[in-house]
C-alpha cells in the first residue's frame, strides 16, 4: 500500500520540477485555438469544399481499385478509351457534386458543435445528437468516394488496373514516388515517409 502512495508523490514532485524548469511540452494543439472550427483545419475545410477525397477512399485505392480523378490524370499512360474517359468523367462529376454538398453539411455540423462549446450551451444529450450527425456526414462522404472507386473499377481491364497501381507507386511502397496531383510534403507526411 505504501509503494503506490510513494510512487504518486514521486510523480507529483517530478512533474512540478519539470514545470518549474520549463520542461513540460506544449500541447500538440497549441496554436489551433484560433481556428474558426477547432475540429477542422483550414486545409480540411478547403478539401471538403472542393469535393476532394480527404483520404476517405484508401480502403479502395490501396487494395487495387483505382480512383476516378487519378485515372483521368493518368488516362494516356493507362490507355483509357474515349468511352472510358467519358464514363469516368461522369462519375467524377457526380462524386464531386455529392461530396461538396455533404462536405458543406459536415462543415456546418462541426461549426454547430464548435458554437455549442463556445457558448457553453451543450449537454451530454445534445453532444450525442451532434456527434451522431457529424458521424453520419463523415460516413456519407466516405461512401461517396468509395462508391466512385467501385464504379470506375468496373470499367477497367486488369491490365489497366495493374498499370494504374504501378504508376501510383503501389507495390514499391508509398514513399517510392509521389503520385501526380499530390502535394509531396503532405503525401510523405500522411504515408509516414522519412
Amino acid at each position: 500500500m505504501k509503494l503506490p502512495l510513494f510512487a504518486s508523490i514521486l510523480l507529483c514532485v517530478a512533474t512540478a520540477a519539470q514545470a518549474q524548469h520549463g520542461h513540460v511540452a506544449p500541447s500538440p494543439y497549441a496554436g489551433q485555438e484560433s481556428r474558426a472550427i477547432k475540429g477542422l483545419s483550414p486545409d480540411d475545410v478547403a478539401e471538403l469544399r472542393r469535393g476532394g477525397g480527404w483520404g476517405l477512399a484508401k480502403a479502395a485505392e490501396l487494395n487495387g481499385m483505382p480512383g476516378p480523378v487519378h485515372l483521368l490524370e493518368l488516362k494516356r499512360e493507362i490507355a483509357l478509351s474515349a468511352a472510358q474517359v467519358s464514363a469516368i468523367e461522369a462519375i467524377v462529376e457526380r462524386m464531386r457534386a455529392d461530396a461538396i454538398a455533404e462536405g458543406e453539411r459536415l462543415i456546418a455540423r462541426e461549426r454547430a458543435l464548435e458554437e455549442a462549446f463556445q457558448a457553453r450551451a451543450i449537454s451530454e444529450q445534445s453532444l450525442r445528437r451532434m456527434l451522431d450527425d457529424i458521424g453520419a456526414s463523415r460516413s456519407a462522404l466516405r461512401f461517396i468516394h468509395l462508391a466512385a472507386h467501385l464504379k470506375v473499377s468496373a470499367l477497367l481491364s486488369s491490365e489497366q488496373v495493374a498499370r494504374y497501381n504501378a504508376l501510383r507507386g503501389y507495390g514499391a511502397g508509398p514513399c517510392a514516388a509521389v503520385p501526380p496531383g499530390h502535394d509531396p510534403a503532405l503525401w510523405r507526411k500522411h504515408n509516414g515517409c522519412g
